[in-house]
């Protein structure tokens, strides 16, 4: 089944998707199909281009988390936003349900993380330790009902599992649906969306921002659906 990417934004130089949960950002060992193949395929059949399509990938999502995404179409706009990434203007809030409450509702987490590629998991380890990656985000409970919370996370680094390891492994409220990092209570999908991505044109300079409100099938964020959806208008 060829899938079509949700597109939200295009012009000639980014496209700004929506990436589904559970799909990888790029190839991987298991073969699956990717956001980056997904939209090169439907570029190269709508624009019925005969050669290879470039696609540049700037930031990447875990395969379990959803959310907007933007691709470069060029190599200038791929250059341009990957130095915002590396600068810092390049931002994303993610929304999260976690299990409990973090202790305090507002706070910037500093910690190190370091992954182990064998079995594609992150840990936090002391920062003297080689192979250590500062990681930085910061975080806002936005509201509780029945053991659960809904949090707004602005994340500065953006290391591999970032958000799971820390909520789990620093906060001690493992966000939902994520039995990898501690929840080994919940099914369906992990409770993760990136919901808003914001940057600055690499050719117009124009400031742009994009906000998706996460599916709430099959998800924990059917309990925050009235509060996300004022902040995603």
């Amino acid at each position: 089944m060829k899938l079509e990417p949700k597109i939200i934004y295009e012009d000639n130089h980014i496209i700004v998707v929506i990436k589904p949960q559970n799909i990888a950002v790029q190839e991987d060992a298991s073969k699956d199909i990717d956001m980056l193949t997904i939209i090169k395929d439907f570029i190269k059949e709508r624009d019925k281009k005969t050669g290879n399509v470039f696609l540049g990938l700037v930031h990447r999502l875990d395969r379990p988390t959803g959310g907007v995404m933007v691709f470069a179409k060029t190599s200038k706009a791929a250059s341009r936003l990957s130095k915002q990434l590396k600068d810092k203007q390049l931002k994303k809030h993610y929304f999260c349900v976690v299990n409990g409450k973090p202790q305090i509702a507002e706070n910037r987490i500093v910690t190190y993380l370091k992954k182990d590629e064998k079995t594609n998991t992150v840990r936090i380890a002391p920062k003297l330790e080689e192979g250590s990656k500062e990681a930085i985000l910061e975080y806002k409970v936005l509201e509780t009902k029945s053991k659960l919370s809904l949090v707004d996370v602005n994340l500065i680094t953006g290391r591999s599992h970032q958000i799971r390891v820390q909520m789990s492994g620093q906060l001690n409220v493992p966000i939902f649906g994520d039995f990898k990092y501690g929840d080994k209570e919940h099914g369906g999908n992990l409770a993760l969306w990136a919901y808003e991505l914001t940057f600055v044109h690499p050719v117009t300079k124009q400031n742009m921002k994009f906000k998706v409100a996460p599916s709430y099938e099959n998800s924990a964020f059917k309990f925050f659906e009235e509060t996300i959806e004022k902040i995603i208008q």
